[in-house]
Order: C-alpha cells, then structure tokens, then sequence
C-alpha cells in the first residue's frame, strides 16, 4: 500500500473515532459526498506528497487537506468541527499500513463563506512525514 492511501485511511479512521468528531458528523466523511448529503461534513481533498529524503530511505512529506462543510448559519459549527478535527489529529501517534509516521501537525485552518452564498466552507490542511517500515 503506498504511503498516501495508507497515511489517508489513517487521518479518517481516527477522525470517525474521536468522540468531539462523531458528535459532529456522525459518520459523514466522504471521499465525494452523495448528493442528498447531510450537513455538517467532512471531505477529503487534496493529497501532496513528495520526496523528504535525500538518502533514498524512502521518507515522503505529505500534505493533506479536509474540508469541512455545514449550513447551520454563521461559522460557528464549521469552527467546531474544524477545532474537533485539530483536536483529533494533530500530533496523532497513528498506525498506517506498511509506513511509520514520524509526524503529524494541523498546518493551518480556514474558515469562509462559500461561493453560494449559504454553504459555510472549512479547510484543515495537515503536513505529515512517513517512511517505509
């Protein structure tokens, strides 16, 4: 399994495990969400990744966005889930298939208004680095 998809099955499994999560969005982290979707929740976005290892070891830097999506009015439930997401996975100690991580940090939030005018837009993005086991 490459270090991508093993490194983003571990963010959302841990995600969909932390209580202040599940309390928020249930089980709504989607890949693409369906289109009769219930807000708030959770997408998987982009996935960077290159080369952190000059040795040829085999460490990779990642970086991985969530997007965080509600419609309650005003910022304050994306900013919950955005703090629960921050709260789970920030310096999670997680196990990935086949990679050890050597770390995991939240990078940077955002919150904002969508373009349609209703939607509350959320982005977490996370910096992780992982090398073979």
């Amino acid at each position: 399994m490459s270090a991508e998809i093993a490194l983003v099955a571990a963010i959302r499994a841990a995600a969909l495990a932390h209580e202040g999560v599940a309390a928020l969005v249930a089980e709504r982290v989607f890949d693409d969400p369906p289109p009769d979707v219930v807000f708030p929740y959770i997408t998987l976005g982009r996935v960077e990744a290159r080369s952190a290892d000059a040795s040829g070891g085999g460490a990779c830097e990642h970086a991985v966005t969530l997007h965080v999506w509600s419609r309650y009015g005003g910022r304050a439930e994306a900013l919950g889930v955005i703090a629960a997401l921050r709260e789970a996975l920030h310096n999670a100690p997680l196990a990935l298939d086949g990679h050890r991580l050597v770390l995991l940090f939240a990078q940077f939030s955002d919150v904002f208004r969508a373009g349609d005018g209703r939607t509350t837009h959320g982005v977490l993005r996370l910096r992780a680095v992982t090398e073979p086991q």
